[in-house]
């Protein structure tokens, strides 16, 4: 065994340039808790790299890889018995009458599970974010307090944001299962702010590794009060982003590629702030039909005769 687990180091190069596609994911199923060192390149300022050997983080359970397999087989089934059946689970007549669904509410700490909640503490910062359950469990609460100071490691220049993000949709055997938004055209939200402005943040699935840092971002706007707020936003205003940059170069939303969905707070105002949530739908709106709403540049444009 110990010489298998030293060929699995061997092969490290090979499961770096493929991710998650690589030898490791024959074993996953088997390994206890395993994060490859590969799965992210970060590394906060100041802190000495990690040199220690894949294999010998791996911890096999063969018991927890059979129940695993099980699992994943009943998905894999289940995941066939839609694919017959029609567009995601429905048939025909129910995709093309569909106007509106429901893709994210809050009613369990089962809905809370589904997202990731991130502040600049991840790079020496002090900000602070919660998320936990509203009144009578109809709502999620993303809460905390916005702090700009800057880190003193000497590399960081801004600091001061808090996030929550989706955790991607897996199919069977941890395969990829990015969401088709074709039908829809619009992003509909309900809301409950203080007055502070948040940026929406769509990633798309990309083909290629280089395209990861691909966003797809744009503003909602609360007004604060005890009032819920009802947002539409429609996916032609989504612009187009690398590396929090804006493009020149711009291109409709890939609505058959979603993979996850964000908020941000980076309003640089220190202090508290509030945001919650009822539910993230989609609606069709059949009044709308703008592709893009920004300036698309032909690549190569011929030259007028």
């Amino acid at each position: 065994m110990a010489l298998f687990l030293r060929v699995l180091d061997a092969v490290g190069p090979l499961n770096k340039s493929h991710g998650p596609n690589g030898l490791c994911l024959l074993l996953r199923p088997f390994i206890e808790d395993y994060n490859p060192r590969w799965y992210s390149s970060y590394r906060r300022p100041g802190t000495a790299p990690d040199n220690t050997p894949p294999w010998k983080n791996i911890h096999i359970d063969l018991k927890k890889g059979v129940e695993v397999i099980k699992e994943h087989s009943r998905r894999l089934k289940k995941e066939i018995v839609d694919h017959l059946r029609g567009v995601d689970g429905l048939t025909l007549s129910e995709y093309l009458t569909e106007q509106t669904r429901v893709v994210w509410q809050f009613r369990s700490e089962e809905d809370l599970k589904q997202w990731v909640i991130s502040s600049d503490a991840e790079i020496g910062g002090k900000s602070e974010v919660y998320l936990k359950l509203g009144k009578n469990n109809q709502s999620a609460v993303l809460y905390g307090t916005i702090d700009t100071t800057v880190p003193r490691d000497g590399e960081t220049k801004y600091s001061g944001y808090c996030a929550m993000k989706t955790k991607p949709r897996l199919g069977a055997f941890n395969r990829d299962r990015p969401y088709d938004w074709t039908n829809f055209n619009s992003l509909h939200l309900r809301v409950r702010g203080d007055g502070r402005p948040w940026m929406i943040n769509i990633y798309t699935n990309p083909y290629f590794s280089h395209t990861k840092d691909i966003l797809y971002n744009y503003f909602m706007f609360t007004r604060g009060g005890p009032y819920w707020e009802e947002i539409r936003i429609p996916f032609s205003k989504f612009f187009y982003s690398v590396r929090s940059r804006i493009q020149d170069d711009q291109h409709p939303l890939l609505v058959d590629k979603i993979s996850t969905l964000g908020f941000t707070l980076a309003d640089k105002v220190d202090g508290p702030f509030q945001l919650e949530i009822d539910y993230i739908g989609l609606i069709r709106d059949g009044a709308h039909s703008e592709d893009c709403a920004y300036e698309l540049y032909e690549k190569n444009p011929k030259n007028p005769k």
